[in-house]
């Protein structure tokens, strides 16, 4: 019967070298199944962009299915290529009432921006006035809750009789539309400012200049810009239903002539520019208002 001595000093190297090897085998699994960048990037791309594309191709698929059961109604094929010739020529002017449709959305937004400023000019200060001072607030309350639910096209009537023309009351009918959002959210900002912050303004004896511009509007442009991105979807909303009726050169007016002349694809294309210029509107307001966001 044979016997190995192994002294202390070969019991500590034995010791240290297993040590050695674990350490490397831990440090080494990390490298080997950490994740590149570039794969990160990708996956957090897909993870970005698989939810709106899956609820295109669905709209797609059920338009599609719908466009099989009716036979009047265009599919998506047939569309994109009236889209395609459509807007190979977007400013084309044959005369005043056979233009483009890219001439026929720049007047639309031409409209909607004259009404919508007045809007805000008038809107935002009167919300300022409305939020500010109590009586005031309630004196304005009846008539924005009987004026309000109105429906914008029933001032389309009050327009023409008063302005004689299908352009200014075009204008006017966004005016009276968008108005109630701005001066309803922006009297709703000034009255949730904290009551110490005007404490603090009275302490000081600030004007009331000081106290609109150094205290009220830095809190209520949050609740201002909401009101501006309704009333912006409001307004693209109603000029198109007030350009079917008072007719000129506008994307309301060219849907309603397309029905006329039963041409369904360009209907169905103009429904897409309305939606993605609306949205577009939209996404600019949203970063305006991040932009200038006091925080």
């Amino acid at each position: 019967m044979s016997s190995v001595s192994i002294n202390k000093e070969d019991i500590k190297t034995i010791m240290k070298s297993d040590q050695t090897i674990v350490k490397q085998t831990t440090a080494a699994k990390p490298a080997a199944t950490r994740p590149g960048v570039l794969a990160l990037k990708s996956r957090a791309f897909f993870e970005w962009m698989l939810p709106p594309v899956s609820g295109l191709l669905l709209l797609l698929a059920v338009w599609t299915l719908i466009s099989h059961q009716s036979p009047n109604l265009p599919g998506p094929a047939s569309t994109w290529h009236a889209a395609t010739a459509l807007f190979s020529d977007p400013f084309y002017v044959n005369d005043p009432n056979d233009q483009g449709i890219g001439w026929n959305i720049l007047a639309s937004l031409q409209r909607v921006a004259l009404g919508f400023g007045l809007a805000a000019l008038v809107g935002i200060p009167l919300g300022f006035v409305i939020g500010r001072f109590q009586f005031i607030s309630r004196m304005a309350a009846p008539v924005i809750g009987i004026l309000r639910p109105v429906s914008p096209l029933a001032w389309l009537p009050i327009g023409l009789l008063v302005f004689k023309a299908a352009d200014p009351a075009a204008i006017w009918v966004i005016f009276i539309s968008a108005i109630w959002p701005m001066i309803i959210n922006t009297a709703v900002g000034v009255s949730k400012v904290p009551q110490d912050y005007m404490n603090v303004a009275r302490v000081l004896n600030l004007s009331e200049w000081k106290i609109v511009t150094k205290i009220l509007f830095p809190f209520v442009l949050p609740y201002m810009m909401t009101g501006v991105r309704l009333s912006i979807g409001v307004a693209w909303l109603v000029i198109v239903a007030a350009e079917m009726l008072t007719g000129g050169v506008g994307i309301g007016f060219w849907v309603w002539d397309e029905w006329n002349n039963l041409n369904v694809e360009h209907i169905i294309i103009a429904i897409f520019v309305v939606g993605i210029v609306g949205l577009l509107l939209e996404v600019a307001l949203t970063s305006i208002a991040q932009r200038f966001s006091y925080e």
